[in-house]
């Protein structure tokens, strides 16, 4: 089983989907941005083969500034400036495994599979949320398509929006850790610090025999 086979299952959504952001440009006769590039729309997938999905992460939409979106959630190339919420990822990372990162480049959490999914794949340039209605059923669907055909994944849901995508995954085949997002409005409000995720996870893979995560 490879992410062939989703792609395969959904093409016509995609297809759809296509359709509607051309649309959406002819609109504004081409000038709107749309982030981040389609070549980068499915570097999640891309990264992350299907075979070795271990993790999945679940975000909402990309980032919405120039440079930022790179098609994996939470994550920005290395020369750009490390977000709010990526930050507080760091602190906790330091917090619980005592690991300094400074790289906000997650391409290699990716490559030793972590699925870092955002729900929607592309949205307008400054407006947040801007693509969430044409993605959701793809996203919801890709979702389904690993609880059904894979085992044993960990799911980490950050926020209430992920949460809120809990009972798409069955609790009797994988494992879900859950807390507050780590946008500072909601993390310095508490639930999101001292979750110590990123140890739970790797003691969840290790009790698996599988091999855990150089965060």
């Amino acid at each position: 089983m490879t992410w062939d086979k989703l792609f395969e299952c959904y093409n016509d959504d995609l297809n759809n989907i296509n359709k509607e952001i051309q649309l959406e440009q002819k609109k504004y006769e081409n000038q709107l941005q749309i982030y981040p590039s389609f070549n980068l729309r499915f570097a999640a997938f891309d990264i992350c083969k299907f075979e070795n999905l271990k993790i999945c992460i679940l975000g909402q939409d990309p980032y919405h500034n120039e440079g930022q979106a790179m098609g994996l959630s939470f994550s920005v190339p290395s020369n750009m400036k490390i977000p709010p919420s990526l930050r507080n990822i760091f602190k906790e990372l330091q917090n619980d495994l005592g690991i300094n990162r400074t790289n906000p480049d997650l391409t290699d959490w990716a490559t030793q599979g972590i699925l870092l999914l955002n729900t929607a794949l592309s949205v307008r340039e400054h407006c947040p949320n801007s693509h969430s209605k044409i993605w959701k059923s793809f996203g919801n669907n890709v979702i389904k398509f690993i609880s059904d055909n894979k085992q044993d994944v960990i799911f980490i849901l950050w926020g209430k929006y992920a949460q809120s995508k809990s009972n798409l995954i069955d609790i009797n085949k994988h494992y879900i850790l859950c807390a507050n997002h780590p946008s500072p409005m909601s993390a310095n409000r508490g639930g999101f610090f001292g979750n110590k995720h990123f140890s739970k996870a790797n003691k969840i893979l290790r009790n698996l025999g599988k091999k855990e995560i150089a965060w």
